[in-house]
């Protein structure tokens, strides 16, 4: 330990401290053993206890380094894995046994030791994956997240482990602790299946649910203890490395979660660390976690060396930080005024906090440009994904929580109601351009009694899954990148369990199950196969709307442009059952534009409706001006589902020839010569009538009017005259009704009925 290690660690400048605090293998003298080091001001010793001395708390003793609030010492003939804590005697006498904060490895839940554990040395096979990464703009990539649990993602059977009651019972899903069900995947099981199935899906990364060691289940990994530890759970440090090298080398990119907010209650961790607070400065008034001080250096150190940790050492292509908004506000879950405090502005923003967010961010984009940071941030704090020196907290995207509140309370909304509430379909738009948003459809919405997205969808059995379907439509054509957790494709009924697998069974015995799934993959197919998807997601130039407020047949329908014009789509959705044979809409450019996506393909569980009709439809545009589009075309619209159409080449509309206009010539018959003049002047008259005729039937065909009488000549002028406005009229009237014809799908039949719909 140097003087420049310890000035910097409590400067908060310290960005590499997992390489010498903690436990790592030594040799002094000579002899092998094992170097350890922690942080514990204000205490009166520290010990080393493990199997190895029997847990003496007066054995293996540390020794201070200075005025550094450290302690160090050499232990030898330590072996790999041997459990291990450090005693710490406070300032008032008691002895605590706390693990190591920087270990590397732990005891498996529930005993809570550290082990000793290098890291290092693993051969890593991603080379290309992450030559690709540093050559590529991740902000012009695909970004489709699939969202995991690794505990809960799949198991080995489903028997209840764990001991039963008296009555032979296991707790169950009302109890505070469920029994686990089956066993979980290793570390190895799910390099293995859970990259085949996320490849073979089409997800472009996978964010995983907190690795770090925690010692309850129920946090889901939230509330860690060992925030440089891999969770034992599923394996060791470099199954987690060959899981995240299997992901690399199938073209897949992890992200993880990670929580700086705040850490367990538990008395073996950085609680109350030497008896007092010191890595915190306060309790969480909603979660009861400890929140970290980022006022103090070493913590800053601390944390700021743990998210480059997991990126220089895991290979982590991003890092979610989770609650966000709870770091950010001094008054975060503090309903009490008298409770609340000020900063220095007499504002709520903490801005230690922001202070400690701008900086990590910084340290990740200095030294790994290429490495995603995402914000949990759930407030209209300003400019999230902004840089530091514009005066933004630093991130590259952050949820967009407006997007997935509101389009919930939507999507949840039954039929009849959607027309009023059709501007909580289309406000996101608004600031979509703001900040670079991820929509989630996240663990936190298929939990706590909020039901699963299936269980949200109203109506029958059918509509239930069509609407889903075009939920699920919705989040990848609208602009940002996009994050479903898992069990959401598969339509899953119930709420996530976190400690079972979810119901895979669905899959393999329901057809309607199957389905979705193979809508969702085919959908994150055309996601990447689509450049206009994900090349200016997170710009204005990549989206135009055509229609945001058609509210009364609850029909939305946009444009999403790539860099190339030749890849834009237009992708209209309706999110009533109401079908319709015939539905016009603007484009925004000549040319036959084919269905390349129906939502409602019978292969993903729709009805089908005009399919024949529609899959694979070239629609060629008209120059019918229409949703201020100077071009337009018409084509079958499915109710409950979504359509994409993208150019193909120029339109292959040919306009209808004008009739031509032919007169009869007049004959007469020859007349004696006492007659000539008389039958002259009678054949000239009934030639002009014939003409007048002629144009006054014309008009009226036009028209769609029923023929009247023939007007006499006289009248001429004013009958075409009258003739022409009711033309004009009707072509007015053709022109505002293009939905000519609405179908409801009624169980089996169908019913027709007239719906003129004006532009």
């Amino acid at each position: 330990m140097t003087d420049d290690d310890i000035y910097m660690f409590a400067n908060g400048t310290w960005q590499r401290s997992w390489e010498k605090m903690g436990a790592h293998p030594d040799v002094q003298n000579g002899v092998e053993g094992w170097h350890f080091c922690v942080w514990a001001p204000d205490v009166k010793s520290v010990h080393v206890v493990g199997d190895f001395n029997e847990w003496d708390p007066e054995a293996n003793e540390l020794y201070p380094i200075a005025k550094s609030g450290m302690w160090q010492g050499f232990v030898p003939g330590l072996s790999q894995g041997d459990l291990y804590k450090f005693v710490l005697e406070t300032d008032t006498g008691d002895l605590l046994y706390k693990a190591d904060p920087y270990a590397f490895y732990a005891e498996q839940a529930p005993g809570t030791a550290s082990r000793l554990m290098d890291i290092t040395g693993y051969s890593w096979g991603d080379g290309a994956w992450l030559e690709h990464r540093r050559t590529h703009d991740h902000m012009k990539q695909p970004l489709n997240i699939y969202e995991v649990h690794l505990g809960s993602w799949k198991r080995h059977g489903d028997e209840p482990q764990g001991e039963p009651d008296e009555n032979g019972n296991y707790p169950g899903p009302g109890d505070p602790f469920p029994a686990q069900r089956g066993e979980v995947y290793t570390y190895d099981d799910l390099s293995v299946e859970l990259v085949d199935y996320v490849k073979e899906m089409g997800y472009s990364h996978i964010e995983v649910l907190p690795v770090m060691e925690h010692p309850f289940d129920g946090s889901w990994g939230y509330q860690p203890t060992g925030y440089y530890a891999a969770t034992a759970r599923y394996g060791e440090p470099k199954q987690l490395m060959h899981f995240v090298d299997a992901c690399h080398q199938a073209g897949i990119g992890v992200i993880l979660d990670w929580v700086p907010g705040g850490f367990c209650a538990n008395e073996e961790g950085l609680a109350t660390f030497n008896g007092h607070m010191l890595f915190e400065r306060e309790i969480h008034p909603n979660w009861g976690t400890h929140k970290f001080d980022f006022g103090r250096g070493e913590v800053r150190s601390f944390l700021v060396s743990n998210a480059l940790f997991w990126i220089e050492m895991f290979h982590a292509d991003g890092i979610r930080m989770d609650g966000v908004s709870s770091m950010l506000y001094l008054n975060f879950g503090v309903d009490d005024p008298g409770q609340k405090k000020f900063n220095k502005y007499g504002t709520e923003e903490d801005l230690d906090a922001s202070a400690f967010i701008r900086q990590v961010n910084a340290a990740v984009g200095r030294e790994f440009p290429d490495v995603m940071m995402i914000a949990e941030e759930s407030t209209a704090w300003p400019l999230v994904t902004y840089p530091p020196e514009e005066g933004g907290l630093g991130f590259h995207y952050k949820w967009d929580m407006g997007w997935m509140n509101d389009t919930l309370h939507y999507m949840q909304t039954d039929f009849p109601w959607r027309p009023g509430a059709h501007r909580l379909l289309t406000f996101s738009i608004m600031y979509a351009f703001n900040e670079n948003f991820v929509l989630p459809l996240s663990h936190d919405e298929v939990v706590n009694g909020k039901c699963s997205l299936m269980g949200r969808m109203p109506g029958d059995w059918w509509r239930q899954f069509a609407g889903l379907r075009t939920l699920v439509f919705y989040q990848m054509t609208h602009p940002g990148a996009q994050l479903s957790f898992m069990g959401n494709e598969i339509a899953q009924f119930i709420e996530w369990r976190y400690y079972e697998s979810i119901q895979w069974f669905l899959v393999d015995e329901y057809e309607t199950h199957r389905h979705h799934q193979q809508f969702v993959k085919a959908l994150n197919k055309l996601y990447l196969d689509e450049p206009a998807f994900w090349q200016r997601a997170y710009t204005e130039d990549g989206f135009t709307w055509i229609d945001a407020n058609n509210s009364q047949q609850s029909i939305i329908s946009f444009v999403r442009h790539g860099e190339d014009p030749d890849d834009d789509l237009v992708v209209l959705i309706n999110f009533d059952p109401a079908s319709y044979e015939t539905y016009r809409v603007g484009v925004p450019r000549e040319g036959d534009w084919k269905v390349i996506f129906d939502s409602d393909d019978p292969e993903f569980g729709g009805s089908g409706y005009e399919l024949k009709n529609l899959k694979g439809k070239v629609c060629s545009s008209e120059p019918y001006p229409w949703n201020g589009c100077d071009e337009s075309v018409t084509f079958s619209v499915p109710g409950l589902a979504g359509v994409v159409l993208k150019r193909v080449g120029p339109s292959s509309y040919v306009p209808p020839k004008k009739p031509k206009r032919t007169t009869k010539k007049a004959t007469t018959k020859k007349a004696t010569t006492s007659t000539k003049k008389s039958a002259a002047s009678t054949s000239k008259k009934a030639t002009g009538a014939k003409k007048t005729a002629t144009k006054a039937s014309t008009a009226k065909k036009a028209t769609g009017v029923s023929t009247a009488a023939a007007k006499p000549a006289a009248a001429k002028k004013t009958v075409t005259k009258a003739s022409a406005t009711t033309s004009s009229k009707t072509a007015s009237t053709a022109k505002s009704t293009s939905r000519t014809t609405k179908t409801t799908k009624t169980s089996n039949t169908t019913k027709k009925t007239s719906t003129p719909k004006s532009a």
